[in-house]
């Protein structure tokens, strides 16, 4: 059962993607955002009350006479705010351009018929769309815990993407920030120095899922405490990224630096004893936005909406989330779905994002592995040993090889950064397919470019870059030992 199968009546006709039955998103046309209504940020601290009111016009009257009454909040903070109180102050142009200043969450009563009230909504003049707050759930089956696995475990994937030549050419850099939007984290001797501060954008109130879905632990309060006690997801994730190598192998990110965002609450639903990882579009794309602004250079997105159960004309979720770190320079890496058909996901399906597919030992694409032309390449997704909660575990899923092209990204900004040289999503997008190893059999269709190469990536992009400067050798060959 997944959350979607308990039903939505408060949403459109032909609906079948889980929103929120008490919340929408609203974004206003450019110049037309209002400039009293508060972030949910600084509503979260104390420092403001949600607005009642948004244009004083037909937006007030249409939800009025359809709810009684209205909370308004926007979501994203200004990138420039400083203090309590001001994130809904100083929107820079690209804030403004890609909607960041101008989206606005709106609570209303249970019983809305929240479908019907987006698409009166959006044939206003001054409103750009309205959707509802769908909800993105990321299945986890719990893995078999190991407390100490062997030492000599979970090489396999690490030596399809040639891991140990990656490390000798390029070992990374503590400057390089990957930002992992997930479930969390926890403390674990794998990560002594790995996490920065980060946060957790999840608000979600018990009326906002259907019965019977049990949400566990923190889900109310957004706070610098972005701690993960029953999921687990992301620190599966992070391990593949970033870990130190103690009882696994090292990440493949190398000594890069990880800002946990925790935009998925925990739930169990009706029947199932494992907990998922369920979150709002509002709060993932919050932490989207709040990993730019801290400086992750990569952002790991092993989560996804299927368009297919997306009411007709519904905006996409995360399109201008992704606008904006497309914006300000990142590299975002998505997870292409599980369910082994040629399906689009959100936000793997955008041209900007790079979606990552899932391989097998075999060196063949796994059955679940979602497929599709927008998917770039693929990675090890199967029986990869990481990091749990407590412990280790071995993990299975595309949500566990997106944060191998996350790890493999973050030593080409290392690299690039080493050279003195700027690297973009696209750069990276190309080397990465242009390097990426054959699958075990010929004819594989909808699962990009091949397997990732981390090795054959970062020596592409030497040869790129001393064709760049006009220098015939191999750029650096001293693994990276000096910052010149």
């Amino acid at each position: 059962m997944t959350i979607r199968a308990l039903g939505t009546p408060w949403a459109s006709p032909g609906e079948r993607q889980y929103s929120l039955p008490t919340s929408l998103m609203l974004k206003l046309a450019l110049g037309e955002a209002p400039a009293h209504v508060p972030t949910v940020r600084d509503i979260a601290r104390g420092a403001l009350a949600a607005a009642t009111s948004i244009d004083g016009g037909a937006i007030d009257r249409i939800i009025r006479e359809r709810t009684g009454g209205f909370r308004a909040a926007r979501i994203f903070s200004a990138a420039g705010a400083h203090g309590a109180g001001h994130g809904h102050l100083g929107y820079d142009a690209i804030e403004q351009q890609t909607g960041m200043a101008r989206t606005l969450m709106l609570r209303v009563p249970a019983g809305t018929p929240v479908g019907q009230l987006c698409e009166t909504l959006a044939q206003l003049p001054t409103v750009e769309s309205a959707t509802p707050n769908y909800v993105a759930v990321t299945p986890f089956d719990a893995a078999h815990a190991l407390a100490a696995p062997d030492t000599d475990d979970g090489w396999a994937p690490r030596e399809m993407v040639r891991l140990a030549e990656a490390h000798a050419i390029e070992p990374g850099d503590d400057g390089v920030v990957v930002g992992l939007v997930d479930s969390g984290v926890e403390k674990h001797p794998e990560f002594p120095h790995t996490f920065r501060a980060g946060f957790d954008t999840v608000r979600l109130e018990s009326a906002d899922v259907a019965p019977g879905v049990q949400l566990l632990g923190d889900h109310r309060r957004s706070d610098g405490n972005p701690e993960d006690r029953f999921v687990g997801h992301g620190m599966g994730c992070a391990g593949i990224i970033a870990g130190e190598g103690l009882r696994m192998p090292r990440g493949l990110g190398g000594a890069c630096r990880i800002i946990p965002m925790r935009a998925l609450a925990a739930a169990r639903l009706p029947g199932k004893t494992n907990a998922v990882g369920l979150g709002a579009i509002s709060d993932l794309d919050m932490a989207m936005k709040l990993a730019v602004d801290l400086g992750a250079k990569v952002i790991n997105m092993s989560f996804g909406t299927d368009d297919s159960a997306l009411a007709p004309h519904s905006p996409k979720p995360h399109a201008d989330t992704v606008a904006y770190a497309i914006a300000r320079g990142c590299i975002l890496i998505a997870a292409s779905g599980n369910n082994g058909r040629e399906t689009i996901y959100w936000p793997a399906a955008y041209p900007d994002v790079i979606a990552v597919g899932a391989v097998g030992a075999d060196r063949r694409p796994t059955a679940f592995s979602t497929r599709g032309g927008h998917v770039a390449l693929c990675a090890p997704g199967e029986h990869v040993l990481t990091t749990a909660i407590e412990g280790y575990q071995y993990a299975t899923g595309t949500s566990f090889a997106a944060p191998f092209a996350a790890g493999a990204a973050a030593l080409l900004v290392a690299r690039s950064h080493r050279r003195a040289r700027p690297i973009d999503a696209e750069t990276v997008r190309d080397i990465l397919m242009r390097t990426a190893q054959p699958f075990a059999a010929s004819g594989v269709s909808g699962c990009g470019a091949g397997i990732l190469d981390a090795a054959a990536a970062l020596a592409a992009l030497d040869q790129d870059l001393d064709r760049a400067l006009g220098q015939p050798g191999d750029g650096d060959d001293d693994g990276g030992a000096d910052d010149g």
